[in-house]
């Protein structure tokens, strides 16, 4: 996930970091690797501390991204200061670095997770990359059990999502990736 991650954000990087004078030209492609570092390290410790919730919501779609998202606000302001402390950046140029590119890369990323034609980002993936172990998984898929029970994911109308839900939707409805699609909006 973390090489994708980067690619998204080498994609939104040309405006915010290249072409922006307060960056100085030899710490683009550091600017770059911090960004993406930072995300991942960032939606790592949402993951870790019990931001299921939050996380959930970012990628059902249900949330906004933009600077009103405590997701986006958490991480801009860990980029913004590691943008200073590491390249010496003003706090100024550092914040605008990090608030042009967060909500496009994060917008990208869920987008892409969402679009059952684009296989680059999946959902279990993500969680998996983010969570790397099982207790912190299971805190997810019991937000994701809060949550399916709001999208109408409980296929087989016992008060809970799992796995037997799960296994409704994969004979019914294009598998697990159909589940997961039903789980964040895409159809």
């Amino acid at each position: 996930m973390f090489e994708q991650l980067t690619q998204l954000v080498q994609q939104y990087g040309g405006n915010a970091v290249v072409n922006n004078a307060a960056v100085p030209n030899e710490h683009n492609e550091a600017v770059i690797n911090e960004t993406s570092t930072s995300i991942f390290a960032g939606l790592q410790k949402i993951a870790s501390e019990g931001g299921g919730e939050q996380l959930a919501g970012l990628f059902s779609g249900k949330s906004s991204i933009d600077s009103s998202n405590p997701v986006v606000q958490q991480i801009t302001q860990q980029l913004s200061g590691n943008l200073g402390e590491k390249f010496g950046l003003s706090s100024e140029a550092s914040s605008g670095v990090a608030a042009s590119m967060i909500p496009q890369i994060l917008s990208s990323l869920v987008n892409k997770a969402k679009d059952p034609n684009d296989s680059s980002f999946q959902i279990s993936d993500i969680i998996g990359s983010l969570t790397g172990s099982s207790g912190q998984a299971s805190g997810i898929m019991e937000t994701i059990n809060k949550y399916g029970m709001q999208f109408g994911l409980d296929q087989n109308n016992d008060g809970k999502v799992d796995v037997a839900d799960v296994l409704v939707v994969t004979k019914t409805k294009g598998g697990i990736a159909g589940f997961i699609g039903q789980l964040f909006g895409s159809k």
